[in-house]
């Protein structure tokens, strides 16, 4: 179809909301948001007007003398992000992609700003400091490697271990659901994956319809829950008496898988939460991507995507981000270095012998089922990098 200066567009309706340094375009019927300086948003109400591209050219070189602007070009970039309806009358072939409404909606919005309003907001930082304190004034709760291990059979610990993890995830993403609710927003859960650990994930896109500062409510509510949660293991180490039993175990797992995933949180390298918090407060939404690009001056290996630009402003923020990028790569070393390779060793090296032993034995079996978690927790992790690769091809 011929796009030149003599043409006419027609968009999709769009949704435009100020935010803190650029705007934020809304596609209601596919979802998807996009970031715009204030020169695309005049383009777009030029556009609406059924104004000639030539036409709003002009004005935007008066109105905007210093930038360069080129209408064929910037509707190519509309045609790209499927916003165009039609052009010159004629229609664009397009497939929007199934919104389906979300779940959780039984959770009332009341209910969930029980949990999350000016009052709570507070008492969970308050927690925060809560337990750096707890930590400092009794070190050795502070997790170790060994934690891990409450049984004699591997089978027993992994099990333990996957069961109260995933019942600490469930915790971190309902932390999410609650505070997207809150706001009277649809919540949804997938699957994913990070680095090499299998997640599940709470869509927080919906995000996007709120203000900047409402939005870091939701990026640090599975955090928060998080807290709470250490909250509760730390005082039951302190206060009671549960000394070498079963439930004091428990409760070390407990500490060790959160502090784990508070170390990982840091990796700015992965979009975690605090990640998408960092880039909500300075208002630079291609925070990774522009670190990257800057990065990639000095580490030639490291992918980039240059479709990304780096306004003036945001480039003390990207210098300071790719310094945080490196520290949490040399973060996740020592995570694996003090951690997840002495787990790994450990429970290899006590499991693999046990296959000598005769079917009959019980050890054999405990090695076997353990291989099998491996195996299943191996599959989740495949096929959670087959959909990410699916989904970014279509």
């Amino acid at each position: 179809m011929n796009l030149s200066l003599q043409s006419r567009l027609t968009l999709y309706p769009l949704t435009i909301r100020q935010d803190k340094k650029h705007y934020i375009v809304e596609e209601s019927l596919s979802g998807d948001f996009f970031e715009m300086p204030k020169i695309c948003i005049d383009a777009i109400h030029l556009i609406n007007k059924g104004e000639l591209l030539a036409t709003i050219e002009q004005e935007l070189k008066n109105a905007y003398p210093d930038e360069d602007v080129d209408l064929v070009n910037f509707a190519k970039q509309l045609l790209e992000m499927d916003l165009v309806k039609k052009i010159d009358g004629e229609a664009i072939a397009v497939k929007k992609k199934d919104q389906s409404p979300g779940g959780f909606t039984w959770i009332s919005p009341k209910v969930a700003r029980l949990f999350f309003n000016k009052v709570t907001t507070k008492l969970f930082m308050a927690l925060i400091c809560i337990n750096i304190i707890f930590v400092i004034m009794n070190p050795q709760l502070f997790p170790e490697y060994q934690d891990l291990f409450l049984f004699d059979a591997m089978m027993l610990n992994i099990l333990t271990y996957t069961g109260i993890t995933l019942f600490l995830i469930l915790i971190h993403e309902f932390g999410h659901i609650v505070a997207v609710r809150s706001y009277d927003l649809p919540a949804k859960l997938d699957i994913g994956n990070r680095l090499f650990f299998v997640v599940f994930e709470t869509d927080l896109s919906p995000a996007w319809k709120l203000q900047p500062k409402q939005r870091n409510v939701l990026y640090l509510a599975g955090i928060c829950f998080d807290q709470l949660m250490i909250f509760i293991a730390f005082s039951i180490k302190v206060f009671l008496p549960v000394g070498d039993t079963i439930v004091a175990g428990i409760v070390g797992i407990v500490i060790l898988d959160i502090v784990i995933k508070a170390i990982y949180q840091c990796c700015f390298y992965m979009k975690t939460d605090l990640y998408y918090l960092c880039e909500n407060m300075t208002g630079c939404y291609n925070l990774m991507e522009n670190g990257r690009q800057f990065l990639s001056k000095w580490i030639p290996f490291m992918k980039t995507d240059l479709s990304t630009e780096t306004f003036e402003e945001e480039a003390k923020y990207v210098r300071l981000y790719a310094v945080f990028y490196i520290c949490g790569v040399l973060l996740t070393f020592a995570l694996f270095i003090f951690y997840l390779l002495p787990q790994a060793f450990y429970a290899y090296s006590q499991t693999l012998p046990e296959l000598l032993h005769p079917i009959g034995n019980p050890y054999f079996w405990d090695a076997i089922v353990f291989l099998g978690q491996t195996i299943v927790i191996l599959g989740l992790l495949c096929y959670s990098k087959w959909k990410n690769r699916v989904n970014n091809t279509f």
